[in-house]
């Protein structure tokens, strides 16, 4: 199994491997009946304005999760440079529509923050992600240290992989080193992916060679 590490400190908590990747809007594996879903955003931020980035967002990422929840918002150190990950959770598509709608005329919001925070962006990336069905989400405490490993699933969703994936994941929990907050897969964007987060006391892991996936793993603070 390929793999690779990121390391990211907490601002408000909450094909293959190689070679080419490809996206799709459309749907390549089972959904969650109750359709609440998980969107991955990924900003890169220029090098030079990531000190006021962070201090623009802590001041101001409130007049965000009051349209909706945030289930953790984090900076990496390792896997990457000048980047931030989070998480929001909605309970549908209908949810998210009205939520960027309303964020679209929330004054404050546009004026505070958005309007300064987007100059300082160099790319934004999104994926939208399900729960697999044997998985509930866990708690994030406010610090720590994460591990986000994205895997490159074998096509048809956690109805091909999702058994041998879910023993693996288990295997890993019962070494005592981590506590496992979710287990995704990917519904739009780069497609057959699976990503479990992790809580760690050690940034180090190792993980035994799949048949039905490979991938690569990062560590976040």
């Amino acid at each position: 199994m390929l793999g690779s590490r990121a390391l990211c400190r907490g601002i408000a908590a909450a094909g293959r491997g190689v070679g080419l990747q490809v996206s799709s809007s459309f749907a390549t594996g089972p959904r969650q009946s109750d359709g609440t879903f998980y969107e991955f955003r990924t900003y890169t931020v220029k090098p030079d304005k990531m000190k006021d980035f962070l201090e623009l967002t802590s001041k101001n990422i409130h007049l965000r999760t009051a349209h909706s929840p945030v289930v953790g918002y984090w900076t990496l150190e390792f896997g990457g440079m000048n980047k931030t990950f989070h998480i929001w959770k909605y309970d549908s598509f209908a949810q998210r529509a009205a939520v960027r709608a309303a964020l679209a005329v929330d004054q404050e919001w546009q004026e505070k923050y958005l309007s300064r925070m987007l100059p300082m962006l160099h790319k934004q990336e999104n994926e939208i992600t399900y729960l697999v069905p044997w998985c509930e989400l866990g708690s994030p405490p406010k610090d720590g240290v994460y591990e986000l490993v994205t895997f490159q699933m074998k096509p048809g969703g956690p109805a091909v992989w999702g058994q041998s994936f879910k023993a693996a994941v288990s295997a890993h929990i019962k070494t005592g080193y981590t506590k496992l907050i979710g287990v995704f897969h990917t519904e739009y964007g780069l497609l057959n992916r699976g990503m479990i987060m992790f809580i760690s006391k050690c940034s180090r892991f190792c993980w035994a060679p799949g048949a039905a996936w490979q991938g690569n793993n990062c560590c976040f603070r």
